[in-house]
């Protein structure tokens, strides 16, 4: 994300992105567009939400556990259903769990979707009306998540962001390129899961790799070590770290040009709360110094900034962040407040390219109007609304 896309977004960027960060993280907060739109808007720009939509419908993209629940291309779903049989991740073991516990009527489940074809989970009524959220799930959206999590039940489409359940084997007849199994065994499975680590977050230390794809044990120097060797990493010594960088060797021609400082950042959007480049709060920390939580999940009265919180990428930072949400009945894009860094100084430059990341992001969305709360310093927000006349 340095530089501003090029050229107007095509149906076949959307995937390309997902295969560059190797997943896209599913949340179904929808206060702004749900984070997965959201994370392809700022690398791609103004682009259809239904093109996402489509590719997992075409079988260009499928959705399986992750780093959470993910999309992923559909060449790379086979190393992921392989590391899913060794049972290594948490929501796995959960599945299993709940199938010990119900298995006659989670079977039944399974039976009726073979035999009836693909379900959502609102064709199951509940009785307890009132009752909302995951935690509160009913029973049959907990097994068809259980069985989603355990590789009998796959994602074939969605239907207004509510996923289509069906059997596996279906789905995976369906993907493009054809759905091939993973012959790598478990020593294969994490080198490559490694690698792609690396790959998708451009440089990291050895201490932040295994969050990405949820790899346990950590990585570590040691871990690497035969990598370098190899030639497949590069390792660099980063200004301010106290341990070595290490950088995929396909990025080696980008990595000159950084060292040589000719790698120019011009490129401001807006952040999803659950983009790659703030996943992980120790690496945001180091990298830009910019310390961020997702408050959503946050109690009310402990929350610093707000609910639903996008950080502000400006020219290779991280320079501030802003509580939005998006009111769109009445097409309008609100900021309830937005901070900038105490380091931060606002100047015409700044706000320019801030206040026309901003209207990208709200014209997008369909809610065209900005409305603007409380600003910190309060001399960005009248530079803001002077854009914006």
């Amino acid at each position: 994300m340095l530089q501003a896309p090029r050229r107007k977004p095509r149906r076949e960027d959307v995937v390309a992105a997902i295969e560059r960060m190797r997943l896209l993280q599913i949340d179904s907060i929808h206060v702004v567009a749900r984070s997965p739109y959201m994370v392809l808007h700022s690398r791609l720009g103004d682009y259809p939400v239904a093109w996402l939509d489509e590719a997992l419908g075409d079988g260009r993209i499928a959705e399986c556990w992750a780093h959470e629940a993910c999309f992923v291309g559909a060449r790379d779903l086979a190393v992921h259903r392989a590391w899913r049989e060794r049972g290594s991740h948490w929501a796995q073991r959960h599945a299993e769990r709940m199938h010990r516990e119900h298995k006659p009527s989670m079977d039944a489940l399974l039976a009726r979707i073979r035999g009836e074809g693909p379900v959502l989970a609102s064709d199951f009524p509940r009785e307890d009306r009132g009752a909302s959220g995951w935690w509160e799930w009913k029973p049959e959206k907990r097994w068809l998540e259980a069985w989603f999590a355990l590789g009998d039940l796959m994602v074939t489409r969605r239907e207004r962001f509510q996923r289509v359940y069906d059997l596996a084997e279906r789905v995976l007849a369906t993907l493009d390129p054809p759905f091939s199994p993973s012959e790598l065994d478990t020593e294969q499975l994490r080198r490559h899961f490694i690698l792609d680590s690396v790959r998708a977050l451009g440089i990291t230390q050895a201490r932040w790799i295994a969050d990405y794809f949820r790899l346990k044990p950590a990585v570590t120097a040691r871990e690497l070590a035969p990598l370098l060797a190899e030639g497949e990493l590069l390792e660099v010594a980063v200004r301010g770290w106290d341990a070595p960088g290490y950088v995929h060797r396909e990025h080696a021609t980008v990595l000159e040009r950084a060292r040589g400082g000719r790698l120019r950042a011009t490129h401001t959007t807006l952040l999803s709360p659950f983009d790659p480049l703030v996943w992980d709060r120790a690496r945001a920390l180091a990298m830009f110094d910019f310390d961020y939580r997702i408050e959503c999940y946050v109690p009310a009265p402990k929350r610093r900034y707000g609910y639903y919180v996008l950080p502000i990428l400006h020219r290779g930072a991280l320079i501030g962040r802003l509580d939005a949400k998006a009111h769109r009945a009445e097409g309008v894009f609100e900021i309830k407040a937005l901070f900038l860094e105490p380091a931060v100084e606002p100047s015409p430059r700044l706000a320019g390219e801030l206040a026309a990341a901003i209207v990208r992001t709200a014209n997008w969305h369909g809610t065209p109007r900005v409305r603007l709360g409380r600003c910190r310093p309060a001399a960005l927000g009248a530079m803001l609304r002077a854009e914006w006349k």
